[in-house]
């Protein structure tokens, strides 16, 4: 299971409030092959799929795919606001490395994902 912080449900109940989008939606987090050190995350902010794993935290609605969730088991997704930036942060125990701008991380075992 995903571990989501107070922080992370907050600013997505914000993102969907601005997008003055339904109350349904909420925020959807995928990997995908790419980036520079080999798997991506992707987040975007969308209704949930009928084989969707749906968590609701502190209001917040997180999907995600049923191919995402082996890889991430165990992960917290926070938020963090700084002054060079600010976003999603995403702690995968399951990461071997990853890339310096945080969106792409390394496996610990190969995976044979297709999920483009």
């Amino acid at each position: 299971m995903i571990e989501i912080t107070p922080e992370a449900a907050k600013h997505i109940c914000q993102l969907v409030a601005e997008k003055k989008s339904n109350e349904s939606q909420g925020l959807r987090l995928a990997i995908e092959k790419g980036g520079c050190a080999g798997l991506q995350y992707i987040m975007t902010l969308e209704t949930a799929h009928k084989e969707d794993l749906i968590i609701t935290q502190e209001g917040a609605l997180i999907f995600i795919d049923a191919p995402s969730v082996a890889q991430l088991d165990n992960c917290i997704l926070g938020y963090e606001e700084g002054l060079t930036g600010s976003g999603f942060r995403i702690l995968n125990p399951q990461a071997v490395r990853s890339c310096g701008c945080g969106t792409s991380f390394e496996p610990k075992e190969k995976t044979s994902r297709s999920h483009e």
